[in-house]
């Protein structure tokens, strides 16, 4: 007999077991996920700590090899980039400077066009750019060397002769792609200010070179100059730091060289976001 009544229909128990078990499964993936980033914090903070006390115990020790590895690394990660510094230079330029100075000359505000390009290029963009060009060709071949180094057995060769793996490996790697890091981020900027320029005059903007310039160093202060220095070698001990833990600190074969490459790119991405906020903070408090 009819009531009118409609009655939901009732899960079954496999629907619920279905449930249930997607979420735990779900729950145990973000759990594996947390625990690997607390595992990966713990091991690269311990070895950042390792590398500092060498760096600074070793001042002065075999500086007859220690010297050229370093200037070897600074040239790894500074002077062998230039050509594609050069290149996203200009496209740099092209992409944010030029359309800006069109986009406030159109609207007639280019009186901010010189705290804007500090703003976007100066501060965030130039040196953001920088560590993940430096990142993508010196610090993958840093996991590459060192996860084959490891792997063939010349660093526990090296701890047989009495030489110090950090001292060798690591501390040229870190201080030559802070180095490297700094001076190539000064140079990419630069450049992109002048191509900025450039395309702006080929659009026929209304804008002198004293003005453009002028703008630029009225809106750039001195703590823009200390705090780009900073980040600068924030990003390149960071970098280097991550990359030789992956390719240095842990047991590997020469078939796990790929995947610590792998891990250790994604790693100092995370780092570089990281670092890149934590002055973006410091930059609104002193503002």
């Amino acid at each position: 007999m009819r009531t009118g009544i409609v009655v939901p229909p009732e899960e079954s128990d496999t629907a619920f077991f279905w449930k249930g078990s997607l979420a735990r499964g779900y729950f145990r993936f973000f759990g594996r996920l947390l625990v690997r980033f607390i595992l990966s914090v713990h091991g690269i903070g311990a070895f950042a700590l390792i590398t500092f006390g060498v760096m600074l115990s070793k001042i002065g020790v075999a500086t007859a090899v220690v010297r050229p590895l370093t200037l070897l690394q600074i040239a790894r990660s500074g002077l062998r980039l230039l050509p594609l510094a050069s290149f996203l230079a200009l496209a740099l330029g092209l992409i944010v400077i030029g359309q800006t100075v069109s986009v406030l000359s159109r609207v007639g505000a280019n009186d901010l066009l010189g705290t804007i390009m500090v703003a976007t290029v100066v501060r965030e963009l130039g040196p953001l750019l920088t560590a993940l060009l430096v990142l993508c060709r010196a610090g993958t071949a840093t996991v590459v060397e060192l996860g084959t180094a490891r792997a063939t057995g010349e660093v526990e060769a090296l701890e047989v002769l009495g030489i110090d793996p950090i001292h060798y490996f690591v501390v040229p790697r870190v201080i030559g792609m802070a180095v490297g890091i700094f001076a190539l981020t000064v140079y990419l900027i630069i450049g992109a200010l002048l191509s900025g320029y450039l395309w702006a005059f080929l659009q026929d903007v209304p804008l002198s070179p004293g003005d453009y310039f002028s703008q630029m160093a009225a809106a750039l202060t001195g703590l823009d100059f200390v705090l780009l220095g900073a980040k600068s070698i924030a990003f390149g001990c960071g970098i280097a730091v991550v990359m030789c833990y992956h390719g240095l600190a842990q047991p590997l074969s020469l078939g796990e060289v790929s995947r610590a490459t792998v891990r250790a790119v994604s790693q100092s991405i995370v780092l570089c976001v990281l670092i890149e906020m934590f002055f973006i903070i410091v930059y609104l408090l002193a503002g």
